[in-house]
C-alpha cells in the first residue's frame, strides 16, 4: 500500500475504505489495526480518525465486505495495546514532561488532559475513549501520574471494549442508512459535542468554585 493511499484512507476513510478493501482485501485489517494502535498509543497521532473509522468499518461489515467479530477483536486488541504502550511511555518519562519542552508533545493538549485527569481520576481512561485528542493523551497522563498498572488496565480494557463494540455495531446497524451515510461527518461532530458537553460543564463549575474560593479566601 502506497503512502498516498494510506494518507487518503486516514483523511477520507468514509470514501476510500471500500476501494481499498476491493484492491487489498484482508490487508486492510492490518491497516485499521495500525491506525487505532497509533492514535491510542502515540501522542504524535491525535489527528487520526478513530471514531469515524470504527463506524465506517462497521457499515462495511454489514455489507459483507468485512467480518464483524474479527474486526472487533483486532481493534479491541489494538486499542488496549496502544493505550498500554502510551501509559508505559508516560511512566518512563514521568513528571519531567511538565518541566521540559518536548517538540513531539502538544503542550496545550497535555495540560488539558492532565486537568481532565485530575478532575475525573481513573474513569478518565474510559470517558476519554469518546473524546478525540484527549483519547490519545489520557493513557500518557495516567503513566505520568503513576497510576498503578493494574488499575489502569481495568479502565483501559473496559474503555476499549465499550468504544470499539459500540461504534462498530452502530456502524453495522445504522451506517448504511442513506441519511446517516450522507451526513456522517455532521453526526460525528454532534456526537463529540454531546460527549464533551457534560465534561466541559463540570470543568466550568469546578473553575467557578475555585474562583469564588479565591475571592473569599477559602482554600478548597
Amino acid at each position: 500500500m502506497e503512502l498516498t493511499q494510506l494518507l487518503d484512507l486516514v483523511l477520507h476513510v468514509d470514501k476510500s475504505l471500500g476501494s481499498l478493501l476491493a484492491v487489498y482485501g484482508p490487508l486492510v485489517y492490518a491497516v485499521l489495526f495500525a491506525i487505532v494502535f497509533a492514535e491510542t498509543g502515540l501522542v504524535v497521532f491525535p489527528f487520526l480518525p478513530g471514531d469515524t473509522l470504527l463506524f465506517i468499518a462497521g457499515a462495511f461489515c454489514a455489507s459483507g465486505m468485512m467480518n464483524a467479530p474479527l474486526l472487533i477483536t483486532l481493534l479491541v486488541v489494538a486499542a488496549i495495546t496502544g493505550n498500554t504502550v502510551n501509559y508505559l511511555i508516560g511512566r518512563a518519562i514521568g513528571t519531567r514532561v511538565f518541566t521540559h519542552d518536548y517538540r513531539w508533545i502538544d503542550r496545550a493538549a497535555l495540560e488539558k488532559t492532565h486537568a481532565f485527569f485530575e478532575s475525573h481520576g481513573g474513569k478518565t481512561i474510559v470517558i476519554a475513549r469518546w473524546l478525540p485528542v484527549i483519547r490519545t493523551f489520557a493513557p500518557f497522563v495516567a503513566g505520568v501520574s503513576a497510576m498503578s498498572f493494574g488499575r489502569f488496565q481495568l479502565f483501559n480494557v473496559t474503555g476499549a471494549l465499550l468504544w470499539v463494540v459500540t461504534l462498530v455495531m452502530a456502524g453495522y446497524y445504522f451506517g448504511n442508512i442513506p441519511i446517516i451515510r450522507d451526513h456522517l461527518n455532521t453526526i460525528v461532530l454532534v456526537g463529540v459535542a454531546a460527549a464533551a458537553g457534560p465534561v466541559a460543564l463540570a470543568a466550568l463549575v469546578r473553575f467557578g468554585r475555585k474562583l469564588r474560593a479565591r475571592k473569599s479566601g477559602v482554600q478548597l
